[in-house]
């Protein structure tokens, strides 16, 4: 086997779908027998939201400005920067997972400093500003080769770009996702404030409109009076958009409803937590309540069945397109009331001793040891095909 040097790019140090799947996939492939170096552009003093199992490489950013746009172009530029370098190491695989490095990969491509890239696709932003539209086009437009995580958006890319992407796998890590508990959990859960007997709901992603996060309150609100015991946990949002608008919205809609947010109270809100805890808060929960609006393909899901804990997700793609109707509760993600009555059938009527079975089917599909020999065929095909891969 040739041992391949892969540069795996994303946008983001933080714990994102994307940069988890870029890390994971680094991962997979250096176990495999690869070089590779996770590369990502971030600010002073900041590194990987967990310490990865392969190179890395932050390449760091200058002063941001509080502009969205110019903010977003400034990271695209340090990427351009930083390959530009005459002496920076060259790559077999140029593999960008997002638009801000994948748009920075098609300039260098433009201007011969790079053979090639190809770019993963998790899933498509509608924009307003027609800046971010366009840098994203070209991030999957340029590209020799895209790939999707799931169907769906595959479909997306054929139908209203002309794109033919290749599907690829996300995974699961059932020897971090487990049911098991573990030293700290425990104490994990007092530091929280959470409280024994709950039920505790957990909605991963924080404040956005993407993620549904103002209907999970309202259905919480809803089942609140039936449940006086149960508590609401939102964890992470590290997000390079701007959710200002949606976070106003949502922080008046918890005002309005007098529910006290904090440690030992009905609402938690933690923001990012340590990538270390994760595994235990899945572990705490009773139910993840996941019903996203628009979706890559929720590594969550997997990562709380994995765990031991029901789902609870959009009967949609691109949910629909890996779980059985068995596998969790399903719900219609614009209907507060459907949400409600699915968190209150997540807890009493979900045969929870069925998910050891599932999380064992779903493990075997989705593991990032396959998916990464799926993608060393992918790269080796593109390199034997073209011969343009290589630097």
């Amino acid at each position: 086997m040739t041992k391949l040097r892969i540069a795996m790019l994303t946008h983001s140090v933080n714990p994102r779908g994307g940069v988890v799947h870029a890390l994971q996939l680094a991962e997979a492939l250096q176990d495999l027998g690869h070089e590779v170096t996770l590369i990502a552009a971030t600010e002073a003093g900041k590194d990987f939201f967990r310490a990865p199992r392969c190179r890395t490489q932050l390449i760091p950013l200058p002063a941001l400005s509080e502009d969205l746009t110019a903010n977003v172009g400034q990271r695209i530029q340090a990427y351009i920067d930083y390959f530009s370098q005459p002496a920076v190491e060259a790559f077999d695989v140029y593999h960008a997972q997002d638009s801000i490095s994948g748009c920075a990969m098609a300039e260098l491509t433009a201007r011969g400093v790079i053979p090639g890239f190809i770019r993963t696709v998790h899933h498509l932003d509608d924009f307003d500003n027609p800046t971010f539209t366009a840098w994203q086009n070209r991030a999957f437009i340029e590209a020799q080769q895209v790939l999707c995580v799931s169907r769906g958006w595959r479909e997306t890319l054929r139908s209203e770009h002309g794109i033919t992407a290749i599907r690829v796998n996300n995974g699961v890590d059932t020897r971090r996702y487990t049911p098991i508990p573990q030293a700290g959990d425990e104490a994990l859960r007092q530091l929280l404030g959470l409280r024994r007997g709950g039920p505790l709901f957990l909605a991963v992603g924080g404040v956005e409109a993407r993620k549904n996060t103002l209907r999970i309150f309202t259905a919480f609100r809803q089942i609140l009076p039936q449940l006086p015991g149960a508590q609401l946990l939102i964890v992470g949002g590290a997000s390079l958009l701007d959710h200002g608008a949606y976070r106003q919205q949502f922080a008046a809609a918890v005002a309005e409803s007098g529910i006290a947010d904090g440690p030992g109270q009905a609402l938690i809100m933690t923001g990012p937590l340590p990538d270390a805890d994760m595994p235990a808060v899945f572990r705490l929960a009773d139910a993840l309540v996941f019903p996203s609006l628009t979706e890559g393909f929720g590594l969550a899901v997997l990562e709380a069945i994995a765990s031991g804990t029901p789902a609870i997700v959009s009967l949609r793609p691109p949910f629909t397109e890996y779980l059985k109707y068995r596998d969790c509760v399903w719900t219609d993600p614009e209907d507060s009331a459907a949400i409600a009555a699915a968190m209150r059938a997540a807890i009493s009527d979900f045969p929870s001793d069925s998910l050891p079975a599932i999380a064992q089917r779903l493990s075997a599909e989705f593991c990032w040891r396959q998916a990464a020999k799926t993608h060393c065929d992918i790269y080796r095909s593109l390199i034997h095909t073209k011969g343009t891969l290589y630097a």
